[in-house]
């Protein structure tokens, strides 16, 4: 068995065995909570950069499929588990998970004691760190910590321009049209796109350095920017973009970073948290409603306002309310512009490996299309 270790740049050291491909990675570790779904946080573009830590302790028993993807390939940049299974037992499974981070060249490391890393990762904060295994497990601890620390830091990174589609593609909705919507991807999942296309949304979806000018010769019904990795602040271009649509009062929606990117829009700062949001079991207030959904996460920055209603948006543009709030941390969950027309939630509605609580907001959406198509 191959010789694995997590090095964290805090000084902290897990040995345990090699998972997937065998070398070393470094990244920003983070934990997800979520007790299935595996395959759904391995390939969301979000996980860009990021090493991740399992919190359920047994990973690969369904294995992997293709249907299950939510892009082509996967996109975290180390994997953390405890207990890989020895055995794929799933009617649909195509391959093993194990082979799955083998073909895509992940390293990983399996055997340490996940919990212990969690709960340090709660008191610490998610931080630099790397997985070394084989011969790049060799060298002295103190060169693997020099190397860790010398790792670029999640905050002021941009990687949209790494996940994003190269060509912009338009894909034709399965029920009858009902509009279009230009998506801005930012790392989006496959099914955001299925969400809108099984609704009778006709999808065009666009490079994240789009121009305002590209978005609007496509006459949109509505603009959509999708979840996607890194710093909100580091995506300026976008945020300009973004104002540019919300001059024009095309309606507007925004998950994940997308609803960082409007915050900033609006004037709103964002900062990055101790340890963020991943997993598909997150409470969070839909204070509209009074109703608590449980919610698919993956993020480490927020937006910050200053209270929950009547905010006014520093850059002109209206009343502005929080719409929905964290249970855990009370963090901004979604934005509701009340002079323009756009929202925005800072989890993932799509939910492909569930819950679907959140599902409704792509019909708000279907709303928003409807109601702009008539004021035409």
């Amino acid at each position: 068995m191959t010789t694995a270790l997590l090095v964290l740049e805090d000084g902290r050291i897990f040995r345990g065995r090699g998972y997937g491909k065998q070398g070393s990675t470094l990244g920003e570790l983070v934990f997800a909570t979520g007790m299935t779904g595996y395959q759904e946080t391995l390939t969301d573009p979000s996980y860009a950069g990021q090493i991740v830590v399992q919190t359920a302790p047994h990973i690969g028993n369904t294995g992997v499929n293709k249907r299950d993807e939510e892009s082509d390939k996967i996109w975290v940049a180390g994997y953390v588990v405890r207990d890989p299974s020895r055995v794929v037992s799933n009617f649909r499974a195509e391959s093993s998970l194990d082979e799955e981070l083998d073909k895509y060249e992940i390293v990983g490391i399996s055997g340490i004691d996940t919990r212990a890393l969690t709960r340090h990762l709660r008191s610490a904060g998610s931080m630099r760190a790397g997985i070394f295994s084989g011969a790049a497990a060799a060298a002295s601890d103190s060169q693997l910590l020099e190397m860790v620390r010398a790792a670029k830091h999640m905050k002021g990174l941009s990687l949209s321009d790494q996940v994003t589609t190269e060509q912009a593609f338009e894909e034709q909705p399965t029920a009858a049209s009902i509009g279009k919507v230009a998506i801005v991807d930012l790392g989006i999942k496959r099914s955001t796109i299925e969400h809108m296309l099984s609704r009778g949304l006709t999808v065009k979806v666009f490079p994240a350095k789009v121009t305002a000018a590209e978005i609007t010769a496509y006459q949109p019904d509505a603009v959509f920017y999708s979840n996607g990795p890194g710093d909100p602040e580091a995506a300026t271009g976008q945020v300009a973009v973004l104002r540019e649509i919300l001059d024009q009062k095309i309606p507007f929606f925004g998950i994940c970073f997308g609803n960082q990117l409007l915050g900033r829009a609006l004037g709103f700062d964002t900062y990055k948290l101790p340890f963020g949001h991943r997993g598909i079991n997150q409470p969070v207030l839909d204070r509209t409603t009074g109703k608590v959904e449980v919610t698919a996460h993956n993020h480490g920055f927020a937006v910050r306002t200053e209270g929950l209603d009547d905010i006014t948006s520093p850059n002109g543009y209206g009343k502005v309310k929080v719409s929905h709030i964290s249970l855990n941390d009370d963090c901004v969950e979604g934005l509701e512009c009340q002079d323009i027309p756009a929202f925005s939630v800072q989890y993932h509605p799509e939910a492909a490996a569930g819950p679907h609580d959140s599902s409704y907001l792509f019909d708000r959406l279907v709303d928003l299309v409807a109601t702009n198509k008539k004021a035409k």
